[in-house]
């Protein structure tokens, strides 16, 4: 089976990739196949996430798969919530948003409660009226200062509280069985295998 991932975020395709190793899918992102990612208009992750998917299997003919996802932080009224990668502009990087977290934490009551939201939805076709969503959250803490050399995005600065590490002084196995993506991709997976057995 052949499925387009909307992203061009080589951080996630590695991610979602490796995680899918063994379910007889080949993942191609939006890049390889020459797709330009659509605006994201919603102002939720599950509207991002369906536009997203749609926008592929629409220009590709082939099933999409497509996640939004995000950190929530309650001091920050939510943010960076659905702009967490363009939280610090539309030119900004990974560092660029994590030091704007931090100043803007730096302001707060001591509050550094966070949670890792990833909404995760598959289209079979571009008209899919009943597309499959999962969810998955990941609750945990703002660190002072990055630590730690792997993930991407928040990563550094994401502290799991019962592992007292962040995202990024995670490998990959502990962080697929941990994270928001992790989660929402082990349900989507769920979901499929359950349609398939039909």
């Amino acid at each position: 089976m052949r499925m387009v991932l909307a992203t061009g975020n080589a951080g996630k395709l590695a991610e979602l990739t490796r995680m899918l190793e063994g379910y007889g899918v080949e993942v191609v992102s939006q890049a390889y196949l020459g797709i330009d990612p659509p605006v994201e208009t919603g102002v939720t992750f599950v509207e991002n996430a369906l536009l997203k998917a749609r926008h592929c299997a629409e220009h590709s003919g082939l099933p999409a798969a497509a996640d939004d996802s995000g950190l929530v932080v309650p001091a920050l009224d939510g943010e960076p919530g659905v702009y967490s990668a363009r939280y610090a502009g539309p030119e900004g990087d990974d560092a660029a948003n994590n030091r704007k977290l931090l100043a803007e934490l730096a302001a707060c009551d001591g509050d550094r409660r966070a949670t890792f939201h990833c909404v995760m939805v598959y289209l079979r076709h571009g008209a899919d009226p009943a597309p499959l969503i999962a969810h998955g959250s990941w609750h945990g803490s703002i660190a002072e200062a990055p630590r730690g050399t792997q993930g991407f995005g928040y990563d550094p600065l994401f502290e799991d509280p019962e592992l007292g590490r962040t995202g990024a002084e995670l490998d990959a196995p502990e962080k697929d069985a941990r994270s928001h993506r992790g989660q929402a991709l082990r349900a989507l997976i769920d979901g499929l295998a359950a349609e398939l057995r039909r």
